[in-house]
C-alpha cells in the first residue's frame, strides 16, 4: 500500500514538475512554445491535441489547471494507475480531437480540458460504476466542485470553454464504457 502511494506521488511530482518546467521555457523563450496549441481544422496542428495540455498563457493559467489536475488526478488514482493513464489518453484525445474539429479558430492551450475530463469522469463514475465508494466521492465532487459546469459555457473569449466542454463529453463517455465494461465482469 506505501509503495502504491510512492508511486502515485512520484507520478503527480512528475506531471507538475513538467507542467512548470514547460511553462518556465515558454516564458524565458517569450511564449514561443504557444504555436503548439491546437489550430482548429488545421491538419499540421492535429499533432497538437498532445502538445496542448503542456502549454499555458500565463502562470495563473497553469497554477488553476495545475490545482484541478493534481486533485482530480489523485481522485483517479486511488480506483489505479492503470485506470488515470488510460482515462486522461482518452480525455486528451477525445476532446482534443473535437476541439479540433470544433472550436473556434484560434489558438487553444492549457490542460483544462484534461481537468474537465477528470472532473466529468469523477463524478458520472458514481452513476455508472455504482459503487458506494465512487458515489460517495461524486457527491464531494459535486459539493466542492460542482460550479465547474459553469466553466462548459462562453463566458470570456478569452478561455477555450471548447476544451472545457469537450474534455468533460470525453470524460462522461470514459466512465460510461468504463462503468459498461465493470457490470459486466
Amino acid at each position: 500500500m506505501i509503495h502504491k502511494i510512492s508511486q502515485h506521488f512520484k507520478l503527480l511530482i512528475f506531471m507538475s514538475l513538467t507542467l512548470v518546467a514547460v511553462h518556465a521555457y515558454n516564458v524565458y523563450t517569450s511564449g514561443q512554445l504557444v504555436y503548439l496549441g491546437i489550430g482548429p481544422r488545421n491538419v499540421n496542428t492535429l499533432w497538437h491535441i498532445y502538445t496542448a495540455p503542456f502549454i499555458h498563457g500565463s502562470w495563473g493559467h497553469l497554477i488553476n489547471n495545475l490545482i484541478g489536475l493534481l486533485i482530480f488526478s489523485t481522485l483517479c488514482l486511488m480506483r489505479s494507475t492503470k485506470f488515470f493513464i488510460y482515462a486522461s489518453f482518452f480525455i486528451i484525445t477525445l476532446g482534443g480531437f473535437l476541439t479540433w474539429s470544433l472550436g473556434r479558430a484560434t489558438l487553444h492551450v492549457g490542460a483544462s480540458g484534461w481537468v474537465f475530463g477528470l472532473w466529468s469522469l469523477i463524478i458520472l463514475m458514481g452513476w455508472f460504476d455504482r459503487r458506494f465508494g465512487s458515489i460517495a466521492i461524486a457527491i464531494l465532487v459535486l459539493i466542492f466542485y460542482g460550479g465547474m459546469i459553469f466553466g462548459v459555457l462562453p463566458t470570456d473569449k478569452r478561455i477555450s470553454y471548447e476544451s472545457h466542454l469537450f474534455g468533460a463529453i470525453a470524460g462522461a463517455l470514459f466512465a460510461y464504457l468504463f462503468g459498461k465494461k465493470s457490470w459486466a465482469r
